[in-house]
């Protein structure tokens, strides 16, 4: 059992840290990023982001009375150090795994988390609602605070709320943690902004004056608002550009060192009593106090387990080839498409590493673009790429495909613009739980006019899908596609296949078989693979097909299976509700069969984290599931029902 340090080990919560002397927080500070480093090295988890804010949490549970001022982080990678502060320390070990603590803040787990987040971008328009929401009830002197990432920065709706809040009048206080990264290196004219200001020696010189010398008179408000005045000044002069936030009407206070535990309780103490919406810019370094960390902070954003000596990153040793993971297969079959066709591009939205377009970008720079976080604007970037007929691969997360949906409808498919969505991270991601599993694609997508919608159940069906839709002659269908698959490994060692053309909305044949038709889409058609091998022992045989296709359906082998089979079990990694199952028994009752169709899925409920298997067998289409679903089925008296 890993034991905190002897001052963390008193600090069950922040009443608790509220009791010691500033003179003891920098040993605070020090225990607790060691007890995150002992921890995660050991069982896993998000790593960099809540090295970097180590000093900022202890400052901010110390400072601000929470759980009764409302402390909003954005994202959740950085609130590690906020969880163990929180009456969650001798749990922490659980994080992030099947029926432990969620690696996310989340509202149900504790009152210290106000709000749960997993997608960025969020923080400041839920404080601003919680701040409005004082102001409406008479709570005049409670704080609400908002803690954003430089990279959470550049989404839309940070804008939108910094917009609002501007005008609102609201006791908010934003805290711009800047550390140039969100997952990759931050991208885009943000960074070069925020960049300037906090390397801007003549700048910070000046500014520092201008505080000592008025800061003298602080406790006067015409003096502070003099001392603005004047910064004000400063930075049009200096900088040669206006204050981005205090065009927002923010007061903007800063840069000031993330890493110096009193001067930031210092700050943080004169900022409340500033009325208004304000934002204190801090910077800091993503994997502060890991030296590995600090020097290579993607890679060390989630290592798994580790060494924390030696820095040795522990791999899995296996004595033959495994397969590649899908999102490398993604990554190395553009670049090989892109060589034969100059046409093609790739977009993502600040997930380059995570979804292997970045070694497009190593390769080919000026045709793979990461966005930074703007999922809308990938996607209505990518609309304007085809509109001039490039071929746009746009690689977003299933789950944060969601953020972008309108303009998949308004702005690719009203205008039947031929855009390839591939999909990383669908079906269930695992350990990142409820606001990271890709659930929902497939009835999102299959319910919009000129959307293609398909899913590989091997690496070369992944690559062909990728060279059909790259061809001319795809642009006939006057739709775009979206292309789900799952995270993690594939199943084929050899995978680099010359490339064949898959027909659209053809399905095939893996198995014959009798009585039962198992019917799949995508990768989770290998666990059916391994039932049938399962079932063929105790003397049952189910046919098994791969749909390939959610829409358009293969019609053709449908009339054949329902024809043949009068019970069907339909398995996808997705939701049931409009999902891959409820188009085949939209299908039957269309066209007048009768038979038993036994759904797996995704129920409707929200499943929390875990191993990828542990959920599917709690969710009942693991193997073991599937052929529990046949053999049941086997034994029914043929009727006509949907399960």
């Amino acid at each position: 059992m890993i034991q905190p340090g002897s001052l963390l080990s008193q600090i069950n919560n922040p009443e608790d840290l509220r009791k010691l002397p500033t003179t003891q927080l920098l040993q605070v500070c020090d225990e607790l990023r060691q007890y995150i480093i002992d921890i995660v090295s050991v069982h896993g988890g998000h790593f960099g982001a809540s090295l970097g804010v180590v000093e900022l949490t202890v400052a901010l549970h110390y400072v601000f009375n929470t759980p009764d001022d409302l402390l909003v982080w954005d994202v959740g990678h950085q609130a590690y150090g906020h969880k163990i502060l929180t009456e969650r320390r001798d749990n922490f070990h659980t994080n992030r795994k099947y029926k432990g603590i969620s690696g996310f803040p989340k509202r149900k787990e504790s009152p210290y988390d106000t709000f749960g987040v997993g997608h960025s971008s969020t923080s400041i328009s839920a404080a601003l609602g919680m701040a409005l929401a004082s102001k409406q009830q008479g709570n005049t002197t409670r704080q609400h605070v908002a803690v954003i990432g430089d990279g959470a920065m550049t989404a839309g709706l940070a804008f939108e709320g910094m917009n609002h809040a501007g005008v609102s009048d609201s006791n908010l206080l934003i805290v711009l943690n800047d550390n140039c990264m969100s997952i990759d290196p931050n991208v885009g004219a943000l960074k070069d902004y925020l960049t300037d200001i906090t390397t801007s020696k003549l700048y910070n010189r000046f500014r520092d004056e201008v505080w000592r010398i008025l800061g003298k008179f602080s406790q006067f408000g015409r003096f502070q608002q003099l001392a603005s005045k004047v910064e004000g000044a400063i930075k049009g002069s200096i900088l040669k550009q206006s204050n981005l936030f205090e065009a927002l009407n923010l007061r903007y206070f800063g840069p000031i060192d993330g890493h110096d535990i009193n001067h930031l309780v210092s700050v943080m103490n004169d900022l409340k009593d500033i009325p208004g919406p304000k934002l204190l810019h801090c910077v800091t370094v993503k994997g502060k106090g890991y030296a590995l960390a600090e020097k290579d902070q993607t890679k060390w954003h989630a290592p798994g387990l580790f060494d924390k000596v030696t820095g040795e990153i522990y791999k899995k040793t296996y004595e033959k080839p495994q397969p590649p993971k899908y999102q490398d297969v993604f990554g190395h079959t553009i670049v090989e498409l892109a060589k034969e066709n100059p046409l093609i591009m790739g977009i993502t939205p600040a997930m380059p590493s995570g979804s292997s377009l970045n070694i497009m970008m190593k390769e080919m720079p000026d045709r793979a673009i990461d966005v930074a976080i703007a999922e809308q604007h990938a996607v209505t970037l990518s609309a304007g790429l085809a509109t001039q007929g490039m071929t746009v691969f746009c690689n977003i997360y299933s789950t944060f495909m969601q953020r972008a949906y309108d303009q998949v409808v308004h702005d690719v498919c009203i205008q039947e613009l031929p855009v390839i969505f591939c999909l990383d991270r669908a079906g269930f991601a695992g350990a990142d739980g409820p606001t990271h599993h890709g659930c929902y694609d497939i009835p999102y997508m299959r319910c919009i006019p000129n959307m293609i919608v398909f899913s590989p159940m091997n690496e070369e069906e992944l690559r062909n899908i990728m060279y059909t839709a790259s061809l001319d002659e795809f642009k006939k269908y006057k739709s775009a596609i979206s292309i789900r698959y799952p995270r993690g490994e594939g199943v084929m060692p050899d995978w680099r296949k010359p490339f064949a053309k898959i027909e659209i909305g053809k399905g095939r044949l893996v198995r014959e078989g009798e009585e039962v038709a198992i019917l799949t889409i995508g990768h989770i058609g290998n666990y059916a693979v391994k039932t049938c091998d399962m079932l063929a022992e105790e003397g049952i045989f189910p046919a098994h097909y791969d749909m390939r296709f959610v829409k358009p359906l293969d019609e053709a082998l449908l009339h054949e299976i329902f024809s043949k089979f009068k019970k069907i079990v339909t398995v996808e990694d997705g939701a049931l509700m409009g999902g891959f199952g409820s188009a085949i028994a939209e299908f039957m009752v269309e066209h007048g069969y009768m038979a038993q169709i036994k759904r797996l899925g995704i129920p409707d409920a929200i499943i929390e984290h875990g191993e990828q298997l542990e959920l599917h067998r709690e969710c009942g289409f693991d193997p073991e599931g599937i052929a529990q679903a046949v053999k049941t089925m086997a034994l029914q008296t043929v009727s006509t029902s949907v399960g």
